[in-house]
């Protein structure tokens, strides 16, 4: 997770604030419309001097542009996991064509990816952990993840049905389709020496599905915790993590300038430990990209059973969190079946958000911009009066 956890506990408890208690509440599922746009973000260029205190520095590129549905996500993502946590099954689909609710222009889902704690089974795979060196800019680098998750190792592991993550520990899940050198311009782009490079997982139309529990942290509370008792799961744009993910100097990575990043589960502060909020970290409509598109409902995190749900993006901008206890793992994923489990979620246990359409094009001028759009929007104010608006509207109903 890429943000500011002050300014990550301000949002959420504006949430609260604004609307009061009583009206943000639970869902069992949280939908986003219009989703993707056109904007630009900032590649690294370079690397230098990563393990010199003094001269580590990173320099970036000039801007790459993004546009179309689902966009920036409809890139290459990688998922990533923190604590407390357990997975017992993961699997990626993509499909040429979906849209909730509409069978018609709809074909079925394949898997491309899939883990299973009990089975041991693995297909596209790499489990990836932060565990290596430690860079005074970049941090720790990537580094094989041994069978329990969080530890180091010189090779490809899959991970142990005994996965549990505590707070603050992570791992990454790529595929297992190795980087080609890295480079501007080249298929992963410019990555962290040594590291193991893979691709993440891509498609505008794709779909992630999770079997996980999420206990509460048992250790107690201390200042050595970041993130305590805050589970999470979330994607990144998989350039992010081959560079830095937690970089001291944003120019270390390409998150800051809006490559994307979307949390499908999280708890957002320590005032809200069993409320699982979704997220977009894009420029879509706002400027305050640490705050992101939040949505004004919650998904319940359930601390003493196992949860089974993920995330859709479908192929015309819509984008659903959900939890339900009818999704399946299979090879093949029929149209019926999905839009049957998206369906037996009752609109009383759904909340959606319309995101803001943004209009721009390409400028004649090299310039650097933060991807923000055209259409001005100080802080955000209008995509958040909007969403206030939608927010009270759809309580009242």
């Amino acid at each position: 997770m890429l943000f500011n956890p002050v300014t990550t506990f301000l949002a959420a408890s504006a949430i609260t604030a604004t609307l009061g208690a009583a009206e943000v509440r639970g869902y069992d599922k949280i939908s986003f419309t219009n989703v993707g746009f056109a904007g630009t973000f900032f590649p690294v260029k370079k690397l230098s001097d990563v393990d010199d205190k003094s001269k580590c520095t990173c320099e970036v590129a000039d801007k790459a542009w993004f546009s179309g549905v689902n966009a920036p996500l409809a890139d290459y993502v990688s998922v990533h996991l923190r604590g407390p946590l357990s997975l017992s099954k993961f699997a990626f689909y993509d499909s040429p064509s979906f849209t909730v609710d509409n069978s018609r222009s709809s074909q079925d889902w394949t898997r491309q990816a899939y883990y299973d704690a009990s089975s041991q089974a693995s297909e596209n795979i790499t489990f990836l952990a932060k565990a290596g060196d430690s860079s005074p800019c970049l941090g720790k680098a990537l580094t094989y993840a041994d069978v329990d998750g969080k530890s180091a190792s010189s090779k490809s592991n899959i991970l142990s049905a005994n996965n549990k993550l505590n707070s603050d520990e992570e791992y990454i899940i790529y595929s297992n389709v190795s980087c080609p050198k890295s480079g501007l311009g080249k298929g992963c782009g410019v990555y962290r020496n040594g590291i193991p490079a893979y691709y993440g997982y891509t498609g505008i139309t794709k779909m992630f599905l999770f079997e996980f529990t999420m206990p509460t942290e048992s250790a107690k509370n201390s200042s050595s915790f970041e993130f305590y008792d805050m589970p999470a799961i979330w994607l990144l744009n998989d350039h992010i993590a081959r560079t830095s993910q937690y970089p001291t100097n944003a120019n270390c990575s390409c998150w800051s300038s809006g490559c994307g990043e979307f949390d499908i589960f999280e708890v957002m502060n320590g005032t809200e430990r069993n409320h699982l909020y979704s997220t977009f970290h894009t420029f879509q409509g706002i400027e305050d990209l640490g705050t992101g598109i939040q949505s004004y409902g919650y998904i319940p995190r359930d601390t003493k059973g196992t949860m089974r749900g993920g995330v859709i993006f479908d192929s015309a901008g819509n984008t659903i969190s959900f939890l339900s206890d009818d999704i399946d793992f299979e090879n093949t994923y029929a149209v019926a079946d999905v839009n049957k489990v998206l369906a037996s979620i009752s609109s009383n246990e759904t909340y959606s958000s319309q995101l803001m359409s943004i209009s721009v094009t390409a400028p004649t001028t090299t310039s650097k911009s933060n991807a923000v759009s055209v259409l001005k929007i100080s802080n955000g104010i209008w995509y958040y009066l909007v969403t206030l608006i939608t927010a009270m509207a759809q309580y009242m109903i």
